[in-house]
């Protein structure tokens, strides 16, 4: 089940930042080329890098948080007991899906005063909120990541080691 649901994450989140980091970089070429050769930049050519730039990082979230490639400081890991590492991985790993669920729930607040306030974006004017709302649903993700491993620990899951 647990391969299923990497796989899964792989598919979906990976995937998803992957094409976005991909089109980051053939707007990148088109900008700069339209920029030297045509003396015009790409119209809205920075918005687009932004909102790409946030589906890359919040859709590689749950997959970092799956692998446990989350920067770790383990100086002190060869003084502590085995049963104590567990109990301490155990409750990083509940208090990293308590701050990702937290940031969800207020990346959902902003995304609805968004929507209100019909935000868009200054030159292209995209609406903000559906941006908001993958942010929140990525966040959220993540949370579910980090809340599985408190019960199915990373290291025996095949998922690439603790958090």
């Amino acid at each position: 089940m647990l391969q299923t649901l990497e796989k899964l994450l792989r598919w979906t989140t990976g995937l998803m930042a992957a094409m976005a980091l991909f089109s980051i970089m053939w707007l990148t070429l088109f900008d700069v080329t339209g920029r030297k050769f045509l003396n015009h930049s790409v119209p809205g050519g920075l918005e687009l890098t932004e909102i790409l730039m946030v589906i890359v990082i919040f859709g590689a979230l749950p997959l970092v948080s799956w692998r446990g490639e989350h920067v770790v400081f383990d100086s002190l890991d060869h003084l502590i007991p085995p049963w104590v590492k567990e109990v301490q991985n155990r409750l990083i790993e509940l208090v990293c899906a308590a701050t990702f669920a937290g940031l969800a729930w207020l990346m959902m607040q902003r995304a609805l005063r968004f929507a209100e306030y019909g935000d868009t974006t200054v030159y292209l004017q995209f609406s903000i909120a559906p941006v908001a709302w993958l942010m929140a649903g990525l966040l959220l993700i993540t949370a579910l990541v980090h809340f599985l491993f408190v019960f199915v620990p990373a290291s025996t899951s095949d998922a690439g080691g603790a958090a």
